[in-house]
């Protein structure tokens, strides 16, 4: 039960003091460092979300647009109107 010299090895030269902090340490900051990662990550939105959206929509519409003036359903002016309003969003 006790070393050599009369107490338990955990005391012996701080050998065993260090490896119990630096062990309490990994216990505890590993869980917290991965919860704080998983709470940023479920309440930040990426950046430019937003941005990209408006850009697929933008170009959505106005695929749509050229589409209609393809088949004729719209002559050029009214192209060219709906073409400047959907870029200029």
């Amino acid at each position: 039960m006790y070393g050599p010299y009369n107490h338990g090895w955990m005391f012996d030269g701080g050998f065993g003091m260090l490896f119990g902090i630096v062990w309490m340490i990994l216990m505890w900051g590993i869980p917290l460092l991965l919860i704080i990662a998983l709470l940023k990550y479920l309440l930040t939105k990426p950046r430019n979300m937003d941005e990209r959206q408006a850009r697929t929509e933008a170009k959505s519409a106005l695929d749509v647009l050229k589409e209609a003036y393809a088949r004729g359903e719209i002559g050029r002016d009214e192209y060219l109107q709906k073409r400047d309003d959907i870029l200029e969003k």
